[in-house]
């Protein structure tokens, strides 16, 4: 899906492996974090899972701006619910409708999801109010996380 400002979206498959790669360097650069890249063996098997989402902004042949997502299947409908994982948009094209592209061609391209959800933390004020013209008002929820390789609360 191309735009009128030159800006492509398009979901990865395992034949833009490299893609997935700059969208990771992506995400470390804008949320200032430094992870590491998984191997080229696992990011291929992961773009091959239909229930796993990369999704691209492209301008000028370059990366803008892009999101994972991952599927989950329900068991009290045949519908499903799509979990964003990381969404970013580079500095330089943020508050230019970039992030809303990318939504909406989630919510025309996802057949068979229902609901589409995404966790922000409180004090992310530009998040917060992105995904309130996105998706309206938030939910209020506590999130728990346990790190089986570093447990804090054994």
């Amino acid at each position: 899906m191309k735009t009128k400002e030159g800006v492509q979206v398009l979901r990865l498959n395992e034949n833009k492996l490299e893609l997935l790669i700059k969208l990771v360097n992506l995400f470390n650069e804008v949320f200032s974090e430094y992870y590491t890249v998984a191997s080229k063996k696992h990011l291929k098997r992961l773009l091959q899972k239909p229930e796993f989402y990369a999704i691209v902004a492209v301008k000028n042949d370059a990366i803008i701006g892009g999101f994972t997502a991952y599927e989950f299947q329900k068991y009290y409908t045949d519908k499903s619910e799509l979990y964003i994982y990381d969404i970013a948009v580079k500095k330089a094209f943020q508050n230019q409708s970039v992030g809303k592209k990318l939504i909406n061609y989630l919510k025309n391209n996802s057949p068979g999801v229902e609901t589409i959800f995404v966790d922000a933390h409180s004090e992310d004020i530009q998040a917060v109010k992105f995904y309130e013209s996105v998706f309206g008002p938030s939910e209020k929820v506590d999130h728990y996380t346990f790190d089986i390789i570093n447990p804090k609360n054994s």
